[in-house]
């Protein structure tokens, strides 16, 4: 896209979060218009089935660059195999102060703690209802900053019940590092009480919608082997249909002399690459294959992606390396994978 640069040097000079707003907002109104050919993709057919769904191609945009569902056909028009929108919580909620969003520029990273900021569940639905994209549509779904962790489970349970007929996947978001507590509901009791909920749930919509909708969790890069292990033990003990490898990291070794990097939150983008990509090798030892993986975390290049599926993904996710690259990256990895 040769507009891309010039429109990403503007946008650089813009603080982090309202550019993102403007460009969502842009997008939300250029999606299904004749402006769609300032972005437009015409892209090989790549099809891959995973979790029992045929996806057009292999490339998604990961959840986080659009929350609230605003502008679903603008990026389905881009060419993504699919789409995660959200992290949706149950009720609306602001998010953490800001400033909250810090780019590393030198590093090609991003430094968030936006804290699952979003209209709520209700406010997607409407959204989705309203998009004409034909693809994959991913819901990503989390708990509210105000309710305790050892309540959590009825939060993604509210979410599921919502948005299980308009989802074409389910994503369970307990990684993020920006809501206090989250990451305990990877570990242990919690994580199985949590998966045996969400399985007898999924259960019980799929009867009541007469559909199966799959179930994918995703998950920190910040565990250890022995933690993984764990996690994968869980998953394969309930059956869960999809890992998503991975979220946003709180090492700093790679960029710690760079701007921002005392920053609190999670790092994406090229600092994360290699994480992520060693969490996924691993992960596809631990699971032996019988649950797909969908690798996210620093893909910026074709060569990129394809590290993310020699290492044992099915599907990939991109986030910092778009903001970064632009529509032209879907491109060259459909193109080149």
């Amino acid at each position: 896209m040769f507009y891309y640069p010039l429109a990403r040097h503007f946008l650089f000079k813009l603080d982090p979060e309202v550019a993102h707003e403007l460009s969502i907002h842009q997008l939300a109104w250029m999606g299904g218009t004749p402006f769609e050919l300032f972005f437009r993709n015409k892209l090989p057919s790549r099809p891959v089935e995973v979790m029992g769904l045929k996806f057009d191609n292999p490339v998604g945009l990961a959840a986080g660059l659009d929350k609230d569902g605003d502008a679903i056909d603008a990026f389905g028009a881009m060419g993504f195999g699919f789409i995660e929108v959200g992290t949706v919580t149950p009720r609306p909620q602001p998010g953490n102060d800001k400033p909250r969003i810090f780019r590393v520029i030198p590093a090609q990273g991003i430094i968030n703690r936006m804290g699952f900021n979003n209209k709520g569940v209700d406010n997607l639905i409407e959204n989705v209802k309203k998009s004409h994209y034909k693809g994959i549509l991913g819901i990503n779904i989390g708990k509210n900053k105000d309710t305790p962790i050892e309540n959590g489970k009825d939060d993604y349970l509210i979410c599921m019940d919502k948005v299980y007929a308009y989802a074409g996947y389910i994503a369970v978001n307990i990684s993020s590092p920006n809501t206090p507590n989250l990451r305990q509901l990877q570990y242990g009791e919690a994580l199985d009480d949590l998966l045996k909920a969400l399985k007898e749930r999924q259960k019980e919509l799929a009867a009541k919608h007469n559909k199966y909708v799959p179930v994918a969790v995703k998950i920190a890069p910040d565990l250890s082997q022995e933690e993984l292990k764990q996690v994968a033990e869980s998953l394969l003990r309930y059956g869960i249909d999809g890992v998503i490898a991975t979220n946003t990291t709180l090492d700093r070794e790679l960029i710690h002399d760079m701007p921002h990097a005392a920053e609190t939150g999670g790092l994406s983008g090229r600092p994360l690459q290699n994480k992520s990509t060693e969490i996924i090798r691993s992960l596809h030892e631990y699971l032996k294959g019988q649950i797909p993986i969908i690798g996210v975390g620093g893909i910026d290049s074709a060569m990129a992606a394809r590290e993310k599926m020699q290492a044992g993904a099915q599907l990939v996710q991109i986030y910092s390396g778009f903001i970064y690259h632009g529509p032209d990256l879907v491109k060259n990895i459909v193109n080149n994978i």
